[in-house]
């Protein structure tokens, strides 16, 4: 029961890992993306 609960939580903490990457790389990406967006926009409203 011990070594399954162990993989248990190896799973739970690296899918949690991997998760929280994909979420500020994705997070970043949009910012970056809105940034443009913005700076594109105020051009040509100018």
């Amino acid at each position: 029961m011990d070594e399954q609960l162990r993989i248990i939580l190896i799973i739970i903490v690296s899918v949690s890992i991997f998760g929280l990457l994909v979420f500020v790389f994705v997070k970043n990406y949009i910012r970056n993306i809105v940034n443009h967006l913005a700076k594109k926009e105020k051009k040509k409203s100018k």
